[in-house]
C-alpha cells in the first residue's frame, strides 16, 4: 500500500521504537491498555517515555502549590521589620534607591512604611507569625520558611510565569506539566494535573498551567468546586451510555488509523482525553461531593463559611464567596491527592495590595489561614503530609516603601517588590519548624541564603525524585528544562 502524502519523516527515535520487531508498538499497547485505549497502532507514542522511573527514590508522591496571585507582603505577615518601624515616613537610602527599579512608586517622594502588626511566636522552633495568620501559626512545628526568594521580574504576568514555568515567556510548560510529564498520573479516573480558583482569578490564566510544547496530556485541567466540575463533562439529555460508548470506540478507531498515517503523538494525547473524560464522568461528581465528609471536618476547613462584613474590594467581585470556595478548594485537594492526583494548583486573586493594605490584607489573610492549616493538619492526620508536598507562595513580595502613586493617598500600600519575598512548604520530606534565608533591616535584600525561583524549582523536582538537569525535552534545537540554564537543589530544605 503506497504511504499517505501526509506521513511525516521518522526521527531516529521513531526508527528505533518501531524497529526490533515492533517493541515501540508493544510499548504503546502497554500504555494504552492501561486506559483502556488499546489500539491497533504499532508506533510508539515519544511522550510515553517520559513516564520512566524517576531519577532517585521519591519523597513526595503529590504536590498541593497554593498560589497567592498578586504578590502578599511578607513584611505584614512573616518577617517582622522593628528598624523599619523606626524609620517610618524617611527616604530610602539613595544608595539603595539609584539601583532601585519600580513597577509604580514615584522614587523622589517615595518614603518607608512600617508595619501595624502585631507577632507571634508559634511552635518549638519559635516561628514568627502576624496577627493576620494564627491558624498557619499553630502550624509553624511542620512548616519550612523561606525567607530569601527574590525574582529578578517585578510586573505580575512575567512574575507568575516565572514562578509557574520556570521561565517568564509564553509557551513554556508548567512545573505541573513537567511533573506529570515526568513521572505520569498515579490516578486512572482524574487527570495528573488540576487547577483550582478562588476570588477573582489569575490575572495570567491559562499560560499558568499550559503543557507548552509538551503533549496536552500533561496541561493543567481547570476544576469547579461545585455542580459541575468541568464544563460540558456530563451527557447531553439522550444519549445513553451505550451510544456514548459507540461514539467514543469509533473515535478511537479513527484516530488510531490517523496515529498510524502521520504519528503526531497528540493523537494519542486525544485519544486518552477522550477515554479519560468518560471515566471521570462518574468519578469527577463522587470527588466534588462533600456530603460523605464529617462535620468536624468540614468545620474545620471552613466550608460554608459566610463573607466578612463589609469585605468588597478590588479582589473581590461580586456576587463570589470567596471564603467558601477557598475553603473547599482546599478540602478538595486532600480528596483529589487520597485519589492520586499528582499536582493541584489553587490559584487565589488577588493580593496586589497598592491601596488600602490593612482592609485588603486582612480580608485575604482570612480567607486562607484557616483552610490551609486545616489542610496541613488533615493531609498530617491522614498519613498522608510526609508524601505530599504543600507550597505556599505568590511572584514576589512587596516593598518596604508606602505606595505613593499619583491619584492616590500615599503610603496606604505597597508596590511590588522581586529583590526580596517568603514562600512557606510543609511535608513533602521538607524540614518543619525551620526558617531559611534572611533580609536586611528593612527588607530590601535578601543577605542571607538567597534564593532563585529556579533553586525552587530544582528542590521541589528532587522531591519528586527528579533531577532538574535530565528532566528535559528537545524542543526547536536545543533541551529545555523546567530551571532553564539554572537552579540548585538546596539540601538544607531537606529533613
Amino acid at each position: 500500500m503506497t504511504d499517505h502524502p501526509s506521513r511525516i519523516h521518522r526521527t531516529r527515535r521513531e526508527f528505533l521504537t518501531t524497529s526490533a520487531s515492533g517493541l515501540g508498538g508493544i510499548a504503546l499497547g502497554s500504555l494504552l491498555s492501561d486506559d483502556g485505549l488499546l489500539c491497533a497502532s504499532s508506533a510508539a507514542d515519544p511522550d510515553a517515555y517520559a513516564e520512566a522511573a524517576a531519577h532517585r527514590e521519591a519523597k513526595a508522591k503529590a504536590c498541593i502549590f497554593i498560589f497567592m496571585e498578586g504578590a502578599p507582603s511578607q513584611l505584614d505577615l512573616f518577617t517582622p521589620k522593628p528598624k523599619l518601624n523606626e524609620m517610618h515616613g524617611q527616604s530610602l537610602p539613595q544608595s539603595i534607591l539609584d539601583k532601585a527599579r519600580f513597577a509604580f512608586i514615584q522614587p523622589d517622594t517615595a518614603t518607608l512604611m512600617g508595619s501595624p502588626r502585631t507577632w507571634k511566636k508559634y511552635g518549638q522552633c519559635g516561628m514568627e507569625f502576624s496577627d493576620l495568620l494564627p491558624h498557619l501559626g499553630s502550624c509553624a512545628d511542620d512548616l519550612l520558611m523561606v525567607r530569601s526568594l527574590h525574582s529578578e521580574e517585578f510586573n505580575h504576568h512575567p512574575g507568575q510565569l516565572l514562578m509557574q514555568c520556570g521561565v517568564s515567556r509564553f509557551g513554556m510548560p508548567s512545573m505541573g506539566s513537567w511533573i506529570t510529564y515526568g513521572l505520569g498520573s498515579a490516578s486512572r479516573n482524574l487527570p495528573g494535573y488540576v487547577v483550582l480558583h478562588a476570588g477573582r482569578g489569575g490575572s495570567g490564566g491559562s499560560t499558568l498551567w499550559t503543557s507548552g510544547f509538551l503533549s496536552t496530556r500533561y496541561a493543567g485541567v481547570p476544576f469547579r468546586n461545585k455542580g459541575e466540575p468541568v464544563l460540558n463533562l456530563a451527557n447531553p439529555p439522550g444519549l445513553s451510555p451505550e451510544m456514548q460508548r459507540a461514539g467514543l470506540d469509533a473515535l478511537r478507531d479513527l484516530n488510531a488509523a490517523r496515529y498510524q498515517e502521520v504519528h503526531d503523538p497528540e493523537i494519542a494525547s486525544r485519544i486518552a482525553s477522550y477515554e479519560l473524560a468518560n471515566r471521570m464522568q462518574s468519578a469527577a461528581p463522587e470527588l466534588v461531593d462533600l456530603s460523605g465528609e464529617s462535620k468536624a471536618t468540614l468545620e474545620s476547613y471552613g466550608v460554608d463559611r459566610p463573607e466578612p462584613p463589609g469585605s468588597g474590594f478590588r479582589g473581590t467581585l461580586p456576587g463570589l464567596r470567596t471564603y467558601d470556595t477557598f475553603a473547599r478548594n482546599c478540602l478538595l485537594a486532600r480528596r483529589m491527592v487520597e485519589r492520586g492526583v499528582r499536582f493541584i494548583n489553587i490559584i487565589h486573586a488577588s493580593w496586589d495590595q497598592h491601596s488600602e493594605l490593612d482592609k485588603n490584607l486582612a480580608y485575604n489573610a482570612g480567607a486562607v489561614d484557616q483552610p490551609i492549616a486545616a489542610l496541613i493538619q488533615d493531609l498530617k492526620q491522614r498519613g498522608l503530609l510526609d508524601s505530599t508536598l504543600v507550597v505556599w507562595g505568590s511572584e514576589f513580595g512587596r516593598t518596604p516603601l508606602g505606595e505613593n502613586r499619583p491619584g492616590r493617598n500615599s503610603n496606604t500600600g505597597r508596590d511590588h517588590h522581586p529583590n526580596a519575598f517568603t514562600m512557606l512548604m510543609a511535608g513533602g520530606g521538607m524540614k518543619g519548624g525551620h526558617i531559611y534565608g534572611a533580609t536586611d533591616e528593612i527588607g530590601w535584600f535578601a543577605t542571607e541564603n538567597p534564593v532563585h525561583i529556579n533553586d525552587l524549582h530544582a528542590t521541589i523536582l528532587h522531591q519528586f525524585g527528579l533531577d532538574h538537569l535530565k528532566l528535559n525535552y528537545r524542543f526547536q534545537g536545543r533541551d529545555f528544562r523546567l530551571t532553564d540554564v539554572g537552579g540548585q537543589v538546596i539540601h538544607d530544605w531537606i529533613a
